[in-house]
């Protein structure tokens, strides 16, 4: 258990910036003091001790906002940072070196019994928020988006955005934790896409007018969509992909 909590407090100081001093780290940071709580926790839910692992977790999340089940089964390196808010739930597993921000969800879906929330890979990111819900199975080198709701298994390496989350990215390699800001916008570009399309639909329809007023009947059905149709093919697979969850 203490090798487990040396990897906690040292990989504070490789995912946050504002990490000082071991003090600080120490006393000012809710993510490592729950996981503390949850090491001892989830050590005494293992050997079959009632009560007392739920009330401990109980006084975690009292003091740091974050709740953990003693059930839960925490990977080496897990950085939960700030924490306000975050619930993991009895069966979820998390591996190791994942990054978890405020607000996060790994919860269930109902009342079924037996596993019943995610198992998270290495070195997930899940931003601030996200809401991943149900025995899922979400890959290595997974990136959830701010806000996304997860419900479907989500392959490695690959970058989750959206309600419900679509895989908008993947790569074989590895994404900089850090970068929120440069996750895409799988929504806005298919709107984007749709109204380019509809753009297109107009001047046809402004042609085939104009023809019907200049030309022959006979001549009207020679027009063609001149230029069109490769970007308009290029916009059916993006509206495709995202109609479709982009595989999950």
């Amino acid at each position: 258990m203490f090798s487990f909590l040396a990897a906690d407090f040292r990989i504070i100081f490789d995912r946050d910036p504002a990490a000082r001093n071991w003090l600080e780290v120490l006393f000012c940071y809710p993510g490592l003091q729950a996981l503390l709580f949850h090491r001892f926790a989830h050590w005494l839910h293992s050997i079959g001790i009632p009560f007392v692992p739920r009330f401990i977790s109980h006084i975690a999340r009292f003091i740091t906002g974050i709740e953990i089940h003693p059930g839960a089964t925490i990977g080496t390196g897990v950085f939960i940072d700030h924490g306000m808010g975050v619930v993991i739930g009895e069966t979820a597993i998390v591996g190791d070196g994942c990054l978890i921000y405020q607000g996060v969800t790994l919860g269930g879906t109902g009342k079924e019994s037996g596993k019943r929330h995610p198992t998270l890979g290495e070195n997930v990111v899940v931003g601030a928020g996200a809401k991943v819900l149900g025995n899922l199975l979400i890959g290595n080198n997974v990136r959830i988006g701010a806000g996304s709701v997860v419900l479907r298994d989500v392959p490695s390496d690959c970058t989750v955005v959206g309600v419900p989350g679509r895989v908008v990215y993947r790569s074989g390699v590895r994404v900089n934790p850090l970068a929120h800001g440069q996750l895409p916008d799988s929504e806005a570009q298919v709107i984007r896409s749709l109204l380019d399309r509809i753009q297109v639909l107009e001047q046809q329809v402004e042609q085939l007018q104009q023809q019907a007023v200049q030309a022959p009947l006979e001549e009207e059905k020679e027009l063609v969509c001149v230029g069109a149709a490769p970007n308009c093919q290029l916009q059916d697979r993006a509206i495709r992909e995202f109609l479709d969850g982009s595989g999950i």
